[in-house]
């Protein structure tokens, strides 16, 4: 028989390609036919509306995850073995997004990534900056660059999705999840009453940047920091490979960045990268378990996590990548929670509404139009 595998990375792909043929060689009696689509979010749901739901399934543990998970579309993965293989905090904040009842476990994790902000170590070197452990180290590191000419971070607001890493940073440390959402969406709280400093630090971040960062996109930001034209890049740890194929002559470094000046109270930004999952009644259960325990093998997860520069989320892995061993304790020890912006829906057009803010500086503007579109987002789906 033949599992239908939905998949939704391009770049992973090829990886998945070689996966599926271990698996068929270990499996005789199982063929696995992936199935890629351009625009994932848009193709799962149609699939589901027509009753046609893949055996098994990857998709971004963002927004969309939690939506469909909520609604009851997921099997229900709590009574598995594997289940309890994953690291707890990254199980929590796949099961944040949303679940189709109390405990749950709609999806398990197969890869994650992380927010954070990559650094030229050797210019870090040559000034005497130390790794920032708080909000005021970081803006010190930003001026001393400045002041020798350096720039400290590179911008690139040509591309409205690049303004997301930095808030998400700042709103996941600065607002603790932890009772915000459900009070946002009962009416009880709002952004215009919680995120004032969350603006105030994003416009900061953006005064040290070079100029011309509303002309830059996302590659040519990763050219130019490869090329050593600023200290400091607020991204994802997706943005290492990319980085590496323009071939830097600096080691780089990767560190969460410090929204507040307490280093025991900050938590890394991470959110599941890749959520494997399968229909709520699956047709070929027996099977499509069997390749899921494959992929989350930990050799395979770890294999795969070295391939794409992504964290492995499974007790007793790690990173690979050099720059990521720094992050190993904050997964370990739980001190991570998920990105803000996979818990505001796609229609409220967050990306937009932060580029325009960092173009206009007008703060009000900024936090009344995010309530205002978070709400109409949230009363259409009730």
């Amino acid at each position: 028989m033949t599992l239908d595998f939905f998949q939704f990375k391009p770049e992973a792909v090829g990886t998945f390609d070689k996966l599926i043929a271990d698996f068929e060689a270990q499996h005789p009696g199982i063929k696995v036919k992936q199935h890629h689509a351009p625009d994932p979010d848009t193709a799962i749901r149609a699939r589901l509306v027509k009753d046609d739901v893949p055996d098994v399934i990857t998709l971004n543990g963002a927004s969309t995850f939690g939506e469909l998970a909520s609604a009851g579309v997921f099997y229900d993965f709590s009574g598995k073995k594997v289940t309890g293989e994953v690291v707890p905090g990254v199980k929590k904040v796949l099961g944040d997004l949303g679940t189709a009842g109390k405990g749950e476990v709609n999806g398990l994790p197969f890869a994650s990534n992380a927010s954070g902000v990559l650094y030229n170590k050797e210019l870090f070197a040559k000034y005497g900056v130390e790794v920032p452990r708080t909000w005021d180290d970081l803006i010190e590191a930003a001026k001393t660059f400045k002041k020798a000419g350096v720039t400290p971070f590179y911008g690139a607001l040509k591309d409205a999705w690049t303004s997301l890493p930095p808030f998400n940073q700042l709103a996941a440390n600065i607002v603790p999840p932890d009772g915000f959402w459900d009070a946002r969406r009962q009416g009880r709280t709002s952004f215009g009453k919680d995120y004032p400093e969350v603006a105030r630090k994003l416009t900061e971040i953006y005064r040290y940047t070079q100029k011309g960062a509303l002309s830059r996109d996302y590659d040519t930001a990763n050219q130019a920091f490869a090329k050593g034209e600023a200290a400091m890049y607020v991204q994802g740890s997706y943005a290492l490979p990319p980085v590496k194929t323009f071939k830097p002559k600096f080691g780089i470094g990767f560190f969460p960045l410090p929204a507040g000046n307490d280093p025991a109270a900050a938590r890394l930004v991470s959110g599941v990268d890749v959520a494997l999952t399968m229909g709520r009644h699956p047709r070929h259960p027996k099977e499509s378990m069997a390749f899921i325990n494959y992929l989350m093998r930990p050799e395979v997860v770890s294999a795969y996590s070295k391939e794409q520069s992504a964290i492995p989320p499974l007790k007793g892995t790690a990173p690979s990548d050099p720059a990521l061993k720094p992050l190993t304790p904050y997964i370990a020890d739980g001190r991570i929670t998920g990105f803000v912006d996979h818990r505001i829906p796609r229609a409220v057009n967050l990306e937009a509404i932060a580029q325009q803010f960092l173009i206009d500086g007008n703060r009000t503007a900024f936090l009344r139009t995010l309530d205002s579109e978070y709400t109409k987002a949230i009363e259409r789906r009730s």
